[in-house]
């Protein structure tokens, strides 16, 4: 669907494509989710669009929120959240359900219901579980609302660690060793289950990382250098995630790369690289957001690598089934190879984000950007494609 298949009135002038930028949400990642639609409610083009900005709070409830993106930024060491931003404790924002309604309703307890009118297409800035895993993505098929990114199934596969490991180990891409401790195994045999872990440290030696298999932002994990701290690491993983991973530390370069959908499908941006932070053990959620360790864009690399990276990105954006944009990261180890670490269907795109910088180094500055992946969301069919 485009912009000019909008449907229109023969009475009315041709309206903007209204665009629902839905932020927040339920998981760890919720502040870092209210930073991104700060930026991206700020450089979206009003002159094209008109902008409904929903917020969904910690314990999941849709609230109308102001339009106010200056209120959205990190401030003293510390990320917005939705209940800040919403215009009433109480209301709430219900999508249809109808795929042949479009029609956003607003409604308070003990007031008649507010039809906040029709919505062609909606942005998800949403980070982790319960948003960024296929969940939300679910209910706009259902409803049969456009949206921007991934839809069900490369939602899902990129956020879980395991299987994204697993889609690519199919499609001969290379990943680093790992060993994942699910729920049950843990509950069933805690000593067989840490047993799994100091054999991986034993076959490819410490520092470990031990993580949630499904959030982001580096949130929950922990880099262990020895087993005394092991237990420490698994129990902060297990606080954001009952499943997790844990890595064997690769020798390389922290490598990233950008991909983006066009009109005749996707492309890479320059990439980048994330060098070792001054003060922080690795680059942690702390380094990422709070201290702005910045990355080196466009990263040192030759033409050769820089190429391979690039077709590296797009291969994985396909092997995944991705739509719309991706963040690959990769490790350039020490014999000159590159691996995949992890791919992001919805990437942080705050201002310091590595994303858009990427983009901005490519020729593409971030309200093209915003338009780019709004354009892209309209062309697409909900349902089967």
């Amino acid at each position: 669907m485009s912009t000019e298949n909008l449907p229109q009135s023969p009475e009315q002038p041709p309206r903007k494509p209204r665009v629902a930028v839905v932020f927040g949400g339920r998981s760890s990642e919720h502040g870092i989710s209210v930073v991104t639609a700060g930026a991206v409610l700020k450089a979206i083009d009003r002159t094209k669009y008109d902008v409904l900005p929903i917020g969904i709070t910690q314990d999941g409830r849709w609230a109308l929120t102001a339009d106010e993106p200056e209120r959205m930024s990190i401030t003293a060491r510390r990320t917005p959240n939705v209940e800040e931003l919403a215009e009433s404790n109480e209301g709430g924002v219900v999508l249809p359900v109808d795929p042949a309604n479009r029609e956003v309703v607003y409604s308070e307890p003990g007031s008649v219901p507010k039809a906040l009118g029709e919505v062609d297409v909606v942005f998800p800035v949403l980070h982790g579980p319960y948003g960024e895993d296929g969940t939300l993505q679910g209910l706009l098929e259902l409803s049969g609302v456009p949206y921007v990114g991934a839809g069900v199934l490369a939602s899902a596969v990129g956020q879980d660690k395991e299987y994204m490991k697993r889609v690519f180990t199919s499609f001969g891409l290379k990943v680093g060793p790992y060993v994942v401790i699910r729920p049950r195994e843990w509950e069933r045999d805690e000593s067989a289950a840490r047993k799994k872990i100091v054999d991986l440290a034993g076959e490819h030696g410490w520092p470990l990382f031990v993580k949630p298999a499904r959030a982001g932002s580096s949130i929950g994990i922990t880099k262990v250098d020895d087993p005394a701290g092991l237990d420490e690491a698994i129990a902060e993983a297990r606080r954001h995630d009952p499943k997790i991973l844990v890595e064997a530390a690769l020798r390389g370069r922290e490598i990233e790369c950008g991909v983006l959908e066009f009109e005749d499908g996707p492309r890479a941006s320059v990439p980048s690289e994330i060098p070792p932070p001054d003060t922080h053990a690795y680059y942690d959620f702390e380094a990422k957001y709070i201290d702005s360790t910045p990355g080196i864009v466009p990263a040192p690399l030759t033409d050769e690598q820089t190429a391979e990276v690039q077709r590296l990105a797009v291969e994985a954006f396909e092997a995944a089934s991705c739509e719309g944009l991706v963040r690959a990261d990769f490790f350039l180890t020490e014999d000159g190879e590159f691996v995949i670490n992890e791919i992001n269907t919805m990437p942080g795109m705050t201002p310091i984000s590595m994303y858009p910088q990427m983009w901005r180094a490519s020729g593409i500055s971030y309200p093209e950007l915003v338009d780019r992946l709004v354009q892209a969301a309209l062309r697409r069919p909900t349902g089967l494609r």
